[in-house]
């Protein structure tokens, strides 16, 4: 037994108990590289080529992505409950078991404690990050009931990423951007260089950004170089326009038309059609609009309609790309549904551009509501009112982000509108709040 390993790990029959000792499980939270997973993973002999397998990765835009694929995979007729779709994605919200979806159910907790009992005595000598350990055991299990398709959502960068042990069909890019600088690089080349090292010289490579950093042209160039047909870039191989409320989508071989506006960005809606498109799902604008209804994600403009109080809008988004289009759905929402004023309660990771987030943000709010999270990457309350008062003078303090909501839900009237983002913690906390409530 290793100087990481519990001796008591054999009598864990909870995945609280689990979850609890992977946390303190490895030396650092976030450690970037597939040397030890990928010892891990073969000793398991980790094999998903059972399944068509997609990887999604990207600075924002991935769960909406993975959701709009398997809304539709799971619209196509001939997927069953034994040919059907899983998903892994991460980070959670509320549950642990949101990570792992099986034809859109969460999966159970003994399954996960089966690979984690799977892992410990595989690992061995090798120590583990509680991203990668939790990554082994989404694969297990997918082994064991081997879906015919299998959605992998990218955590932190690709290149180096835990999931991209896996050698997947078909890659995806959404976005890139500016997060994780201290990881990833400081500027959309050096970024987007390491999205696209989740990219394999056999897959269809799709690219969704809309001004696509050279590094990920030349990488996937550089792969495809004798079949650049199997590289699908936006606004080259595929474009979106608008025509009043409604939008268009066309690729080489498919034209729709007529599609109504979707609740999550309609950018990853356009990538995953071309996603789809590869996967030879018949693309019509009936069968397209049926998923745009459908296709909600928790904590992506999640509306909470509160009875006898304001509306609540839930987003985990957490740097400038994704406060920009919160800036842009804020004008359309307020238009639409007359609210008086807008109250945001936040709180962000202090490693995170809180500046220029809560930049785009600053003409579209009127009242700012912030306070601490319980994490150790959290910035402190004094962080983020010194930010926010740049901005503002309607800027309201508190210990902790609970006390931040309770006051904003307090001081709010029935025909105002509260934003809550900022963070994965930020809307766990409250969401967990609004569902006690209710």
């Amino acid at each position: 037994m290793s100087k990481y390993n519990s001796s008591h790990y054999q009598d864990f029959i909870h995945l609280d108990q689990w979850l609890s000792y992977l946390e303190n499980l490895h030396s650092s939270e976030i450690d970037l590289g597939l040397s030890r997973i990928g010892k891990v993973a073969t000793r398991l002999a980790i094999d998903l080529s059972f399944a068509k397998v997609i990887t999604v990765a990207g600075t924002n835009g991935k769960g909406t992505t993975c959701a709009f694929i398997e809304n539709a995979l799971l619209s196509c007729d001939g997927i069953d409950a034994e040919q059907g779709v899983a998903v892994y994605s991460s980070p959670h919200i509320v549950h642990f078991n949101e990570r792992l979806r099986i034809n859109k159910e969460d999966i159970a907790d003994q399954p996960l404690i089966e690979a984690f009992k799977l892992i410990e005595h595989a690992r061995a000598e090798i120590s583990l990050s509680y991203y990668e350990y939790t990554t082994l055991a989404a694969l297990l299990v997918l082994m064991q009931v081997r879906p015919r398709f299998i959605i992998l959502e990218v955590g932190l960068g690709g290149r180096l990423d835990a999931t991209n042990i896996i050698n997947a069909d078909i890659a995806v890019i959404t976005t890139v951007d500016l997060d994780h600088q201290s990881f990833l690089g400081n500027d959309r080349e050096t970024i987007g260089f390491e999205k696209a090292g989740i990219m394999r010289a056999e897959q269809d490579i799709v690219i969704g950004d809309t001004n696509t950093p050279k590094s990920v042209l030349a990488h996937a160039n550089h792969l495809h170089k004798n079949n650049e047909e199997r590289v699908f870039v936006r606004d080259r191989d595929f474009t979106v326009t608008s025509k009043e409320c409604l939008w268009h989508w066309q690729s080489k071989k498919v034209q729709l038309t007529g599609l109504q506006a979707p609740y999550i960005p309609r950018d990853n809606v356009a990538t995953a059609l071309m996603v789809l498109e590869q996967l030879n799902v018949s693309l019509t604008t009936q069968f397209v609009n049926d998923v745009i209804s459908k296709t909600k994600l928790a904590g992506r403009t999640e509306l909470v309609k509160q009875k006898g109080r304001c509306d609540v809008i839930l987003d985990v988004g957490h740097n400038p790309q994704a406060t920009r289009y919160l800036a842009g759905y804020l004008k359309q929402v307020k238009a639409l549904n007359n609210y008086q004023h807008i109250y945001a309660v936040v709180s962000m990771l202090a490693d995170k551009d809180i500046s220029a987030s809560l930049e785009a943000l600053k003409n579209d709010v009127d009242f700012w509501y912030t306070g601490a999270l319980s994490v150790p990457r959290a910035a402190t309350t004094q962080m983020m009112t010194s930010k926010l008062a740049l901005l503002s003078d309607e800027v309201n303090a508190f210990d902790n982000i609970a006390e931040a909501f309770n006051m904003a839900n307090q001081q709010a009237s029935a025909a105002d509108l509260i934003l809550v983002f900022g963070s994965f913690f930020t809307v766990a906390k409250i969401k967990s709040q609004l569902l006690f409530v209710s």
